[in-house]
């Protein structure tokens, strides 16, 4: 007889089958062919992703630090995975550029998608003989897939934008639908990988993830460029040829150096305050960049609609620092503080996260259609105050659980539902931003200047992982004597810390915002 594990993974795979048929059928008239490309190519790359972070906090807190303690390991093991979330959206700055002056954004994909599965094809090599919790395997691999996303994630998102016109009104349901496309590979990641790597073995997880992005990698090189036409390819052929050191050209010096970046990234995953240095005077030469290019140019219009980006990067940092607290913090408080018996089963901690990618895929149809039929009526919230929606969900979300946490919990275990309705309010509030600011950033960003702007757009996600890690270090708390803490005790830990920065720092913000949005709206010029 199956368990309530199997019977997820099972459903979570036959819902995804009859889906996505469903959602290409019904955009076949409105959008692009190529569309589907790269919904599908998103989708495995996103079930890389998800399927290895729904296992890399447990997997560090439970076999590789184990030996750490409860207190210890649980600190180090979000310490690391704030590093990575960092890092994995830091470098996409670096790959925008790239794409901009010399690769394109086609072929910087392909780079991308190769090196991360590489990267989680060395991950898996975790399980085998002489390579059990081997440390430099297991942070090589990391920052392989560190360096394969920053090639990857901005450009597969302003690729897509190539496909419309500026103020093209299909936009936000394009990136709706893409963003399905990451939350279709998120759930199926974190029911596959969560179930094969909590209970068959952490490294058939990781391999799993590295089939995925095979997959990915193949279906975008072989299929796609019979729909994508000539929209991806570099500016300039000549510019990445050009020899630039000792008769190397631009292009072969540029794969050279990411090749050198690995041991550099290795050092930086293990936490430190030198990675934080990096974020913070990275983060503010970008952004200063940005200010500075912006008062200089000729176009007004574009000078201010480009500083919009800037004010709504700070809050769009905000939502991803208590957002991302699903890989870290509310992984570890799933796993010790949430009641998961169903019908006198225990349903693995790491399928849980599968919760957001399910609401995902639910709820984007609608969103995609409500934008649309709210535009026609022009009764469109502007972006903006999409922004002041997300952060208000963001803070719901974290009320449930706080509420649920002190008012049903038993014997330190919060119940069930209180769990999934903070997953509902998240991924409803993530849908309120993460596809707008992807579609936003096309429409702002002046045309040559695309692929930075949006790498930079994914520097607010990197900064906001790190700052989550800091925060979710808060939850790992112990007694004065070194013992580990009860569950109870570990419950009024975490509530506190969701109750002081998910609800009032966020309700803050909000303010702060509400107060900004008339001006915003008027530097957009007519931009929706």
């Amino acid at each position: 007889m199956l368990d309530i594990a199997q019977l997820l993974l099972i459903s979570g795979w036959v819902f995804v089958l009859i889906w996505i048929p469903i959602i290409i059928y019904a955009n076949r008239k409105i959008h692009p062919k190529a569309i589907v490309i790269i919904f599908l190519t998103e989708m495995w790359e996103r079930f890389s992703y998800y399927g290895m972070r729904a296992l890399l906090t447990l997997y560090m807190a439970k076999v590789l630090y184990a030996n750490l303690g409860e207190q210890q390991a649980n600190t180090k093991a979000l310490g690391v995975y704030g590093a990575y979330t960092a890092m994995a959206y830091l470098f996409p700055v670096v790959g925008g550029m790239i794409a901009d002056r010399f690769f394109g954004f086609r072929r910087s994909v392909i780079i991308g998608a190769s090196l991360m599965a590489i990267g989680h094809i060395t991950l898996g090599m975790q399980g085998l003989p002489g390579f059990e919790s081997n440390q430099t395997i297991f942070f090589m691999s990391l920052a392989i897939i560190i360096l394969g996303n920053g090639y990857f994630k901005p450009n597969m998102s302003s690729f897509l934008g190539t496909f419309y016109e500026l103020d093209d009104p299909r936009k936000d349901s394009a990136y709706s639908i893409f963003y399905m496309g990451v939350n279709t590979g998120s759930l199926l990641a974190m029911l596959t990988c969560g179930y094969v790597g909590q209970r068959v073995g952490w490294h058939y997880g990781f391999g799993l993830a590295g089939i995925g992005m095979t997959l990915g990698l193949i279906l975008f090189a072989w299929l796609g460029p019979k729909y994508f036409g000539d929209k991806g390819l570099p500016i300039d052929p000549q510019a990445g040829r050009k020899p630039l050191v000792a008769g190397v050209s631009v292009n072969s010096t540029i794969v050279l150096g990411t090749i050198l970046l690995i041991p550099v990234v290795m050092f930086l995953l293990n936490p430190n305050a030198i990675l934080n240095r990096v974020l913070l005077i990275v983060s503010i030469g970008i952004l200063g960049y940005l200010v500075w290019s912006a008062l200089r140019m000729p176009d007004r219009k574009e000078g201010q609609r480009l500083l919009v980006v800037v004010f709504l990067f700070f809050f769009y940092m905000v939502f991803w620092m208590l957002f991302e607290q699903a890989g870290g913090s509310i992984a570890l408080f799933t796993d010790k503080n949430v009641n998961r018996m169903v019908a006198g089963m225990e349903i693995p901690a790491s399928q849980f996260g599968a919760l957001n990618g399910l609401f995902v895929i639910l709820l984007a149809p609608f969103f995609s259609w409500l934008w649309l039929w709210l535009g026609k009526r022009k009764l469109e919230p502007s972006t903006p105050l999409k922004f002041l929606l997300a952060l208000l969900q963001i803070a719901i979300g974290f009320g449930v659980i706080v509420w649920g946490a002190r008012s049903f919990a038993t014997d330190g275990l919060m119940p069930l539902v209180f769990l999934v309705l903070m997953y509902f309010f998240h991924s409803s509030g993530e849908l309120s931003i993460s596809p707008v600011g992807l579609s936003m950033i096309s429409k702002l960003s002046p045309p040559k200047m695309l692929g930075f702007v949006m790498g930079a757009w994914y520097l607010g996600i990197s900064l906001g992982n790190s700052m989550a890690s800091e925060i979710g270090k808060l939850t790992a708390g112990g007694n004065g004597d070194g013992t580990d803490l009860s569950r109870t005790e570990s419950l009024v830990m975490y509530t506190d810390t969701y109750l002081l920065w998910g609800i009032y720092v966020v309700l803050g913000v909000m303010v702060v915002l509400a107060l900004l949005i008339p001006l915003l709206r008027k530097w957009m010029h007519g931009v929706h």
